[in-house]
C-alpha cells in the first residue's frame, strides 16, 4: 500500500492550492460542513478519509503507487479500490480507478496472455465489494398501473443480493431509463465497476458506451 507519511504530506501540500477544498476548510471553519473535517494539522477529511485534490498530479502518484502491490503485483480495478476507499476520497474515485487500470499497458499484456480461449463457459468471480458488481434484468408482461407502469427493472448487487426493483414502462426511452439509474442507483451506491445485462434490446450499444464513460464494463448472458 501507499506509504502514509511521504503521501499525506504530499496531499496537505496539494489542499493548501486546491481552492475546492479551501472553500471547504472555510465551511468547516464556520461550521456549515458536518460531513467534512480537519484535523490539527488543517488536512481535510471526508468522513474519516483523506480528501485528495482531483486536479493536482499528487492523484496519478497516489494511483501509480497503489497499483504496485508489495510483490510488484499490478491490482485490478476492484481490489485497488476496495484497498484505497479505507484511507483516501475523492469525488468520482471509482471511475478514476477503473479508468487507470483500464490504461495500464502491463494490465493489458497480462490479461492478454491469460486470455482463455473464446466460446468456453468461465465462471463469473465473486465480487468483493457490495454494489461494484450488479446484474439487470427486466420483468415485463404485467397488468398496468394507474401510472402507466407495465414492467419492473431489477437491478441486483452480486455480493450482497440486495436488489432494486424500479417500475417502469416498456416503451420508456433510453434516456429516461439512464435517469432512472443515476437516480436510484449511482445517487445511492456510486458507479459500479461491471454489469451484467440480459439480452433485452433496450440494453443496446449505446447503453454499452455510456456505461463505459462511466467507467462500467458491460457483459450479456
Amino acid at each position: 500500500m501507499v506509504a502514509q507519511s511521504s503521501i499525506r504530506t504530499r496531499i496537505r501540500e496539494a489542499q493548501a492550492s486546491d481552492q475546492h477544498l479551501q472553500f471547504i476548510s472555510s465551511q468547516i471553519a464556520s461550521g456549515q460542513q458536518t460531513e467534512f473535517t480537519r484535523d490539527e494539522e488543517g488536512i481535510i477529511f471526508f468522513r474519516g478519509r483523506l480528501c485528495v485534490p482531483q486536479s493536482h498530479p499528487v492523484l496519478q502518484e497516489l494511483l501509480q503507487e497503489a497499483h504496485r502491490s508489495r510483490f510488484t503485483i499490478h491490482l485490478g480495478g476492484t481490489r485497488m479500490y476496495r484497498d484505497l476507499r479505507r484511507s483516501y476520497w475523492w469525488n468520482g474515485m471509482k471511475k478514476d480507478i477503473a479508468d487507470f487500470v483500464a490504461r495500464c499497458l502491463v494490465c493489458q499484456q497480462v490479461k492478454a496472455e491469460h486470455q482463455r480461449p473464446a466460446g468456453l463457459l468461465q465462471r463469473i468471480p465473486i465480487p468483493e465489494w457490495k454494489w461494484d458488481h450488479i446484474t439487470m434484468d427486466f420483468v415485463v408482461g404485467l397488468p398496468r398501473t394507474r401510472r402507466g407502469h407495465d414492467a419492473i427493472w431489477v437491478i441486483v448487487d452480486r455480493l450482497t443480493k440486495s436488489a432494486h426493483f424500479l417500475a417502469i414502462r416498456r416503451t420508456d426511452s433510453l434516456d429516461r431509463l439512464a435517469d432512472l439509474y443515476c437516480r436510484e442507483i449511482i445517487r445511492l451506491h456510486g458507479v459500479p465497476l461491471s454489469i451484467i445485462l440480459d439480452r433485452d434490446p433496450r440494453f443496446t450499444p449505446r447503453f454499452a458506451e455510456s456505461a463505459a464513460a462511466l467507467g462500467t464494463q458491460t457483459a450479456s448472458r
